[in-house]
């Protein structure tokens, strides 16, 4: 692993940070406030972990100016420890820097337009008409379909498969096991056969998104299926035909997308949600693990499905309750018309 060193008044002029401690002070790396070592930059950012905070071996912690008031370590007081974290995180990345030019095993066609300062690894396959702009990684075993685009410094993990007509903006990140533009599920049934219908659209993904290992986004039947600027995607989703994600949405692990479904912007979506085909989801929604959407979501703020964890002998009584449930509502609606007719009944006796 390559090593690198700043001094911690580096990072602090980096940040725009209030530095307490020796501005000379060299840091060599990140670590969790359990974890952290001499010569290491931890950081506070979530209240359970402040515990651990007045015995910790960094050398210095990210803190926010209301937790910094009580600890005498050194510190670089910011007002979001966690995104100075995020920021700091990539001056101490060890990824291996790719170099310039194609490997002798990879496969371009002649009329590919493949950037001189591109990195092609071993083993590409790169299809005709594609083309691939200046800084784009292609890690091996990639397959680049016809007319498929990848923008200005994008990079793709080994193993990464774009089909044809896909069409990628700047920075993206797409790690291995990711298909873009595969067919969506589309099937005509004619007397219970079913007849498949050609996916004639692209994918289109917009710049800064960020694609997690095995996720699969199929093409659009007629128009693209399209992802917005900034969207962040975790590993295994599933994003079916002609959907359409907002800018800066994201999704946890496991979630899914059925066709034609519509997500705003600046939504998350928490693991194993699924979306049912055809709704639309307005921005600023955030949907909790495990939940199915089937309707149309037209408010802002937090909704949720999935029943929360309990012990099992209790979770058995609650899904006999659920079973119980519909003829409960029936007898609920005839005690009530009962009690109706008696109530009238006393009327007209007082009244009499």
């Amino acid at each position: 692993m390559t090593s690198v060193t700043f001094t911690l008044g580096q990072l602090a002029d980096r940040l725009g940070a209030t530095l307490r401690g020796a501005a000379d002070m060299p840091i060599t790396g990140l670590a969790t406030l359990q974890e952290a070592q001499a010569g290491q930059l931890s950081f506070l950012a979530n209240p359970q972990y402040r515990k651990f905070l007045a015995d910790n071996q960094a050398a210095a912690v990210l803190l926010s100016p209301e937790d910094v008031e009580g600890y005498s370590g050194a510190a670089l007081i910011v007002a979001n420890p966690y995104l100075s974290f995020a920021q700091l995180s990539h001056l101490f990345d060890p990824r291996p820097v790719s170099m310039a030019g194609a490997h002798p095993t990879a496969v371009i066609a002649g009329d590919a337009q493949v950037d001189a300062s591109a990195s092609i690894g071993p083993y590409v396959v790169i299809e005709s008409g594609a083309k691939i702009a200046a800084g784009v990684t292609v890690g091996a075993h990639c397959f680049i379909g016809a007319r498929s685009e990848i923008a200005e410094n994008g990079w793709l993990a080994p193993r990464v498969t774009l089909y044809h007509d896909v069409r990628i903006g700047k920075r993206v990140v797409i790690h291995t096991g990711v298909v873009l533009g595969a067919d969506g599920f589309g099937f005509a049934n004619d007397k219970g056969i079913w007849q498949k219908i050609a996916q004639i659209g692209g994918v289109l993904i917009g710049d800064d998104v960020d694609i997690g290992a095995n996720t699969t986004i199929d093409r659009g039947a007629l128009g693209d299926t399209v992802i917005g600027d900034g969207v962040k995607l975790d590993n295994l989703i599933m994003i079916a035909h002609n959907v359409q994600v907002g800018d800066h949405s994201a999704m946890a692990g496991g979630a899914g997308i059925s066709g034609s479904s519509k997500i705003g912007k600046h939504c998350m979506l928490a693991g194993r949600v699924g979306l049912v085909g055809h709704i639309d989801v307005c921005d600023n929604v955030f949907v909790t693990g495990m939940t199915m959407v089937t309707r149309s979501i037209t408010e802002p703020g937090s909704y949720s499905s999935g029943t929360a964890m309990q012990p099992s002998a209790e979770w058995r009584k609650s899904a006999a309750r659920f079973r119980q449930l519909d003829d409960m509502a029936r007898r609920l609606q005839q005690l009530e018309k009962r009690l109706a007719a008696v109530t009238v009944s006393d009327q007209d006796s007082s009244e009499a």
